[in-house]
């Protein structure tokens, strides 16, 4: 599998890129990718999990007995799970957003997809999920797997990251624009 040396050449790449390998050979990179949507829901969503992931207070050993009980209460894969065990061993729990991300690039790239991160301002419908898909199949011309983020700063409208390009349609940006050539 040749892979980004982008993603690599970070420590959330390398991880990603372990734990995807891992999930080729056990072919189970759907289920790892499942999963890893539930670990990002919990970090979202639940301040004792996000505290779990980032509290440098917590031992190596707490934080693998508070990670064991988080990945059994979300039903998560015995690959992730174990993959979280290794995560709060060696202190990178607090990495898990981005290797969440780079972990959904090679997968999307496995399937021969594009990943889009899309930022909005409030959270999208699945009707609205389904179009802008549509739209951004129609720019790429091949499938497009989107990252949906949640960002109240912007106002309204959407931020959209597609490889290098980034599309910033926010009400945010226009507002500052706006500032910037009232200021002359």
């Amino acid at each position: 599998m040749e892979t980004s040396g982008g993603i690599q050449a970070s420590l959330a790449g390398r991880y990603a890129t372990a734990l995807f390998e891992l999930a080729c050979e056990a072919k189970t990179i759907d289920a790892v990718e499942s999963s890893l949507a539930k670990v990002r829901a919990a970090l979202d969503e639940s301040d004792a999990f996000r505290t779990l992931a980032t509290s440098p207070i917590l031992s190596r050993g707490d934080a693998a007995k508070g990670v064991a009980a988080a990945a059994d209460s979300m039903k998560l894969d015995g690959t992730t799970r174990n993959f979280l065990g290794v995560l709060a061993e060696n202190r990178r729990l607090s990495q898990l957003p981005q290797i969440i991300r780079a972990y959904r690039t090679l997968a999307a790239q496995h399937r021969g997809e594009t990943t889009a991160e899309v930022s909005s301002a409030h959270p999208l419908t699945d009707d609205q999920v389904a179009e802008l898909k549509k739209q951004l199949r129609a720019r790429v011309g091949s499938d497009v797997t989107v990252d949906l983020k949640v960002d109240p700063s912007l106002l309204g409208g959407l931020v959209v990251r597609l490889g290098s390009q980034m599309i910033d349609s926010s009400i945010r940006t226009r507002l500052n624009t706006l500032a910037h050539a009232m200021k002359g």
